[in-house]
C-alpha cells in the first residue's frame, strides 16, 4: 500500500512537470532557455550576448546627427547681394526741366518693382539691359548713373533691393508658421530662420531639424542647435527646412507592467529607463536574469561585439541582461537602446510550474490538498 501511494505521488508531480514543460499554457512569450536555444552556437540564426563593459562600449555607438563641413563651413549670403527674382526699386533725379525719365515739372522719376529676370537681367528705358544679379545696390547704382550719363547730364540714383523672391528658403513641419521666407539680413541662419517662422511647436526635447540643399539631406537635434552654435549653418537659396519629432522608437515585452511600443522621448534611452518607462518588472513573473534585447546589428558593430572579422552584413543580436549580477544594474544603465530595439522580459521558471498547477487545480491553495490526499491513499 505504502509503495502505492508513493508511485500515485511520483505520478502526479510528473504530470504537474509534464504540463508545466509543453508549450500549450499561456505564457507572454518565449522562455530564456528557448531563447538559448536559438543561438547560432546551437544551430540558430542569431548571436546571443551576455552584456558586459565591453559590450555595452561596443554598442553605444548611435547614427550621428549634425552638419557636414560643407554646411558648416559655408559662409553667410550677403544680404545685400543682389539675385534673380529679387524685386528693385529705383529713383532716378535729373538735374534738366526736360528730363529722359521724369515727368514735365518733376526732378525725379520712380521705377518701383523692378524684378530682377531669371539671367540676372534688368532693363531701364535709356540705360539698356543692365545685369543686376552678383552686384550689390551700390555697385548696381553706379553701373546705372554710368549709362544715364550718356543721356542726361550728372543723373543722381538710388538703388533699393526690395524683399524679393529670389533668395528665401521653405519652412515646413513642426513650424509655428510654415510658409517660405526670404533671406534678409535678419535670418540669414538657421536659428534666425526659425525664429522668423515663429519658433517649434512640438516639444523641443524630441524635435529635429533637416536642412535639404540640392540632393542632400541632413539632421541636427533642435537642442543640439541651441547648445552648439557651430551648428547654426548659414543658408542658401531653396534650402528646405524641415521640422518634425523624433520618430525613433522601440517596443517592450514581456513579464513588465505593460507591453507596448514606445517612441523616444529623448535623445539617449538606457535599457534601465526603457523598463522604467513600462513600470518596471512585474515581481511575481519576471525573471531578473532574463532581460533580452533584440537587434539587428551593422556589421562592423557586431565584429567589435564578437571580437572576429569574418561576418558578413547585418548580424541578429540577442543581448542578455542579468539585473541580479553584482554589476547588472550598472550594464542595465549603461546599455544604449537604439530605433527599432525589442526589450523582452522572461518569466520567472516557477510561473510555469504555477501556471500549470492552476491549470489542474484552479489556483496553488488545493495544491496541499491534493498532496494529501495521494499520501491517504
Amino acid at each position: 500500500m505504502h509503495n502505492n501511494r508513493g508511485a500515485r505521488a511520483v505520478a502526479l508531480c510528473l504530470a504537474l512537470t509534464t504540463i508545466a514543460s509543453c508549450g500549450t499554457l499561456p505564457r507572454s512569450g518565449p522562455s530564456k532557455n528557448e531563447i538559448y536555444a536559438g543561438s547560432v552556437l546551437r544551430e540558430g540564426d542569431a548571436f546571443v550576448v551576455s552584456v558586459n563593459d565591453r559590450v555595452t562600449t561596443a554598442t553605444s555607438v548611435t547614427p550621428a546627427l549634425g552638419f557636414s563641413d560643407a554646411f558648416i563651413n559655408a559662409s553667410p549670403l550677403g544680404a545685400d547681394t543682389i539675385r534673380p527674382g529679387d524685386t528693385l526699386g529705383l529713383i532716378v533725379y535729373e538735374n534738366v526741366e526736360d528730363g529722359l525719365l521724369t515727368n514735365a515739372g518733376a526732378s525725379a522719376s520712380l521705377i518701383d518693382e523692378l524684378q530682377v529676370d531669371g539671367a540676372g537681367f534688368i532693363f531701364i528705358p535709356y540705360a539698356g539691359r543692365i545685369r543686376a544679379a552678383g552686384n550689390t545696390p551700390e555697385a548696381l547704382r553706379r553701373i546705372i548713373t554710368q549709362r544715364l550719363d550718356q543721356q542726361t547730364p550728372d543723373p543722381q540714383v538710388l538703388v533699393r533691393r526690395l524683399a524679393g523672391d529670389g533668395a528665401t528658403v521653405s519652412v515646413v513641419g513642426g513650424a509655428t508658421a510654415q510658409g517660405v521666407y526670404p533671406i534678409e539680413r535678419p535670418t540669414r541662419t538657421l536659428t534666425a530662420m526659425i525664429a522668423a517662422a515663429g519658433g517649434v511647436s512640438i516639444p523641443t526635447e524630441i524635435a529635429r531639424v533637416s536642412v535639404s540643399r540640392g540632393h542632400l539631406t541632413e539632421t541636427v537635434l533642435l537642442e543640439d542647435l541651441y547648445r552648439n552654435p557651430q551648428l547654426d549653418i548659414a543658408l542658401r537659396n531653396g534650402d528646405r527646412i524641415l521640422i518634425e519629432e523624433d520618430s525613433r522608437a522601440f517596443t517592450v515585452l514581456g513579464a513588465t507592467g505593460s507591453q507596448q511600443r514606445l517612441e523616444f522621448q529623448t535623445d539617449l534611452v538606457s535599457a534601465i529607463e526603457a523598463l522604467a518607462q513600462v513600470g518596471g518588472l512585474q515581481p511575481q513573473l519576471a525573471n531578473p536574469t532574463g532581460v533580452f534585447i533584440f537587434r539587428n546589428e551593422p556589421e562592423e558593430i557586431a565584429e567589435a561585439v564578437l571580437g572576429r572579422d569574418d561576418l558578413i552584413g547585418t548580424q541578429r543580436m540577442v543581448y542578455v541582461l542579468d539585473l541580479t549580477a553584482p554589476t547588472g544594474m550598472f550594464n542595465a544603465r549603461d546599455f544604449i537602446i537604439r530605433d527599432g530595439d525589442t526589450v523582452y522580459v522572461t518569466e520567472a521558471p516557477i510561473v510555469a510550474w504555477n501556471r500549470s498547477v492552476a491549470a489542474i487545480f484552479g489556483s496553488l491553495t488545493p495544491i496541499n490538498a491534493a498532496v494529501n490526499t495521494v499520501e491517504g491513499l
